[in-house]
């Protein structure tokens, strides 16, 4: 679930400031594994002690935060480890570093909801501090036991909390007893069985001229500028409103299929 955060000045800078911590750990434990040739799981979780140690603003982080970067690396590192035994053809994903990142997650500790469940108070020397999160209604249906992640993201148009919830998401879907074939296409979006062409919204195609615009008022703005953050912001926010017409238009049409 996802909710939009509430922020004020201090509090953007404070999540900006705990998103670079994460990806620097990131970046730090990479490359600890890759001087460091056969290192396993172990080493690497000590290599993230040695650094709260070392450095102050990473021992500010939760440590649970520290610990999701960690795994992060071990993610990447078990993907590119699987792809090699399997010999797959091309790249095979070796890890890389992140020159950007947008988003730092919590585990069960770092973060408190507030009896309401509509604000999320993170609790470690960041300085976050409590974030009012807009529409909670579907956050009371869960207990806060269940809620095993918490991700703060990073966007154009603002900051946005994700809750990750175990639940039990089996449904019993009742069959109608129909087949029908889908022909994915550039012209229409689908052709299926029956003959029904679904038009394609082209969400892309209609603002790409506002896209260009964005894109040179960026390109005139001289570099490290104000004015070019804001203008990298405009076109930023301009692309997720082409993207999430895309998903809703994938969502509406799949509910719709019968």
């Amino acid at each position: 679930m996802e909710f939009k955060a509430v922020t004020n000045k201090a509090q953007k800078l404070a999540i900006d400031e705990a998103i670079r911590t994460s990806r620097f750990v990131r970046n730090k434990v990479l490359r600890y594994w890759m001087d460091n040739k056969g290192v396993g799981k172990k080493e690497l979780y000590r290599y993230n002690t040695d650094l709260r140690a070392e450095f102050k603003f990473v021992e500010d982080l939760n440590s649970h935060a520290c610990q999701a970067s960690v795994e992060n690396v071990e993610r990447a590192i078990h993907s590119f480890s699987d792809n090699c035994k399997k010999k797959i053809p091309g790249k095979k994903g070796y890890p890389r570093f992140k020159k950007s990142s947008r988003s730092v997650e919590y585990k069960t500790s770092g973060w408190k909801l507030c009896p309401d469940k509509k604000s999320v108070n993170f609790t470690d020397k960041k300085g976050i501090g409590k974030l009012k999160l807009k529409g909670t209604w579907d956050l009371w249906r869960f207990d806060v036991k269940l809620i095993k992640r918490v991700r703060i993201v990073s966007r154009a148009d603002g900051y946005y909390v994700q809750f990750c919830v175990k639940v039990d998401n089996s449904e019993t879907v009742e069959t109608t007893g129909k087949i029908i074939g889908l022909d994915v296409g550039l012209k229409d979006f689908y052709t299926d069985s029956n003959g029904y062409r679904e038009p394609s919204p082209r969400f892309y195609r209609k603002g790409e001229k506002r896209l260009k615009f964005y894109q040179r008022r960026v390109s005139r703005k001289k570099k490290g500028s104000a004015n070019r953050k804001k203008a990298i912001n405009r076109l930023g926010r301009t692309h997720l409103k082409v993207s999430r017409q895309r998903l809703e238009h994938a969502k509406r049409l799949g509910t719709k299929l019968p």
